[in-house]
């Protein structure tokens, strides 16, 4: 099929580079010649304007960090549906709110056109293998028509409803996983500054409601070694957050776990850590309370 690409950031440039693996033309755009010169060099065709890339698709994958920039790629001035034939699909895989999302659609629609909603899961490691959990909503048709460029990307597919329910269901997904987040490096600090170590709270916790996959697998990956290079950025996990408590407010009630998380995320980002990935919200509580919290080597968990 002929497949477009905008978004080559930390999450698209490799699903991008899957599609191109399962034999799909590829034409993409970015803001980043250097990403754009990548994907290049792999196979695909590079576009001056988002428009140039819908003229020259049949499906289009946007991923991008904002609604606002969502909407200006899909509906602005040499945008995508300035290009894309009619019965063309975009496939929106960025995480922004249910409402952007069917406004963007509608208007699509209204055109002759479809959007398919699917962000993902997982994470960057999952984006390069072809791994990710992806959260679909839209008309069936055209997401049965997205189904062989979806497949390159992810494994685990889950149809969520009508349009916009993909979107919710991320905003949902990444409200909790954030909250959490942030309640383990709060909750860990005390513990350490109590005199308990990572070890023993990793053991007492295992057996408790306390444990969740945040403790068990995210963290050691990167926040228990003091490792806080780009993975997911604070910034965008903030952004995230905010939109879930923004849709909450608009429903009629206050998230206030949400708003929490929020606040410190914002301390962060106010710090100059907003691109250095969540791990680093555990270093403000090190630095706070003037402790470490590491991950010790196993050698040495056995002799302690």
């Amino acid at each position: 099929m002929k497949v477009g690409f905008i978004g080559l950031g930390v999450m698209g440039a490799p699903m991008a580079l899957n599609i191109l693996k399962h034999g799909h033309e590829l034409t993409v755009f970015d803001r980043s010649p250097e990403a754009v010169a990548r994907l290049v060099k792999a196979g695909a065709r590079s576009a001056a304007t988002a428009r140039e890339v819908g003229a020259a698709s049949e499906i289009v994958v946007t991923m991008l960090p904002e609604p606002q920039h969502v909407e200006q790629v899909v509906l602005g001035a040499d945008g995508l549906a300035e290009g894309l034939p009619a019965g063309g699909i975009v496939i929106e895989m960025s995480t922004i709110d249910p409402a952007t999302s069917r406004r963007v659609g509608d208007a699509l629609r209204a055109r002759g056109m479809e959007l398919v909603d699917s962000p993902v899961g997982k994470t960057s490691e999952h984006a390069v293998s072809g791994t990710l959990t992806l959260m679909v909503g839209g008309n069936q048709a055209a997401i049965e028509r997205a189904t062989p460029v979806l497949n390159c990307m992810g494994t685990d597919t889950y149809y969520c409803g009508g349009p916009g329910t993909g979107h919710a269901m991320k905003m949902t997904n990444n409200l909790l996983a954030t909250t959490i987040m942030v309640a383990n490096t709060e909750a860990l600090a005390i513990g350490v500054k109590n005199g308990l170590t990572l070890e023993l709270m990793q053991e007492v916790m295992r057996t408790t409601m306390a444990w969740n996959q945040q403790f068990a697998v995210a963290m050691p990956k990167k926040a228990f070694l003091g490792d806080d290079s780009p993975g997911f950025a604070i910034r965008l996990a903030c952004k995230d957050v905010r939109l879930a408590c923004e849709a909450a407010e608009q429903m009629g009630f206050e998230a206030s776990v949400g708003r929490g998380a929020q606040a410190t995320m914002d301390r962060a980002i106010a710090m100059g850590l907003g691109d250095r990935d969540t791990a680093a919200l555990m270093f403000i509580r090190e630095k706070e309370l003037d402790i470490e919290i590491r991950q010790r080597p196993a050698a040495l968990q056995k002799v302690a």
